[in-house]
């Protein structure tokens, strides 16, 4: 029961300070599950981005989901920590929605909004950086090979979408065919 507390507790408060979405929420998810409660590995974390991304939903619910149920070996697990990350934002929207249409034309309001964009893509950014991790990249020291292909596939994924637009989903099964012949 302790650790159904504890991950209704460690969601709900991801799900109450994760501004900015599910890829804003990685750092927080990554520092609660792995480095405070150790319920999952570095490697397995990584593991839960990748599934994450690739599973229909939102990148936070699914990392919740798959946490929960890794956790407790439970589908209460999952329920419990889907359940608690989802619940802050439904209670804010639902109060901020009725704040915002009385108040949406007030400048102290925009001025905050405004404040917040760049939290926001701080912890994207943050997100994004605690990704380039040696499970995801290798490293020099260990496998040269790994470390410069995961570099070209990185520089090849970012310049396809960016510059080409080309569709992530394509891109996600192009890297991942290409990561199963070169690997």
């Amino acid at each position: 029961m302790l650790l159904y507390l504890q991950l209704f507790y460690t969601f709900f408060k991801i799900g109450l300070f994760g501004f900015g979405g599910g890829y804003a929420m990685l750092s927080l998810i990554q520092g609660e599950v792995v480095m405070r409660y150790g319920w999952l590995s570095t490697k397995e974390f990584t593991d839960i981005v990748a599934i994450s991304q690739t599973t229909p939903g939102p990148i936070g619910i699914n990392a919740a989901t798959y946490v929960g149920y890794t956790a407790t070996k439970s589908i209460w697990g999952a329920v419990t920590a889907t359940g608690a990350v989802i619940l802050p934002s439904f209670i804010l929207m639902l109060w901020i929605s009725k704040f915002l249409i009385r108040h949406r034309n007030n400048p102290v309001i925009e001025s905050i909004f405004k404040g917040l964009r760049p939290a926001v893509v701080g912890l994207i950014a943050s997100a994004a950086l605690m990704l380039m991790n040696t499970e995801n990249f290798s490293s020099p020291q260990t496998d040269m090979y790994s470390f410069i292909l995961s570099i070209l596939f990185f520089v090849a994924a970012f310049v396809a979408t960016k510059v080409y637009k080309v569709n992530p989903i394509y891109m996600i099964l192009i890297c991942g065919a290409a990561g199963y012949f070169c690997f």
